[in-house]
């Protein structure tokens, strides 16, 4: 569970996110949410430039049914296991960044396999830090690089996926560790 400070995205007194079908209880809400999200992701994701933008309407196709906030960047502070995200007042110029070095980069088109597994853990270390939805990172984050993956020539074996080893090899990125990272996106890719 994310930590929040003086949170307007919950329900007074609790934890519990504010969601379309007003569910106050943490477990309905996670099975809820679980469900949704996992029939959008096996639509197709919207199409875009790959910039901030795409990853905006990404995250809202995914959680619109969900969150009236879907796509919007938050406006809280948060933590995750007393390790501080990005100040919700610098998410849109880090993000500008970031998003202008991916595409200084060409996308990470046009390189061999280490190329991208390189350009790729970077950008995926780099955007963790930022965590710019008060929820549903990951699997936007996930998303994205699918389709950056796959524009790329480098698709991603999500069926080799191990939720557990992927959430580790996050949390170390986010303390600039980034071999995991690397090591999971490495066997993710095609050869």
């Amino acid at each position: 569970m994310y930590e929040a400070f003086k949170d307007p995205y919950c329900y007074p007194g609790t934890d519990v996110l504010r969601n379309r079908l007003n569910l106050t209880d943490p477990a309905d809400l996670e099975a809820f949410e679980t469900e949704i999200t996992t029939a959008r992701a096996t639509e197709p994701l919207p199409n875009g430039r790959f910039g901030i933008a795409h990853y905006r309407a990404i995250h809202r196709h995914l959680f619109q049914d969900v969150y009236v906030w879907a796509g919007n960047f938050r406006t809280v502070r948060i933590a995750k296991g007393g390790n501080a995200f990005c100040y919700p007042e610098y998410i849109e110029p880090e993000m500008v960044k970031l998003f202008a070095q991916l595409s200084a980069g060409d996308g990470l088109r046009q390189r061999n396999r280490e190329g991208f597994v390189d350009g790729a853990t970077t950008f995926l270390a780099d955007l963790n830090q930022i965590h710019p939805f008060r929820e549903g990172n990951g699997r936007t984050q996930l998303a994205f690089m699918t389709l950056l993956a796959d524009r790329a020539g480098h698709p991603l074996t999500l069926e080799l996926l191990n939720p557990e080893a992927m959430l580790q090899a996050m949390i170390a990125s986010f303390h600039g560790q980034t071999a995991l990272l690397r090591a999971l996106l490495h066997d993710l890719t095609a050869a």
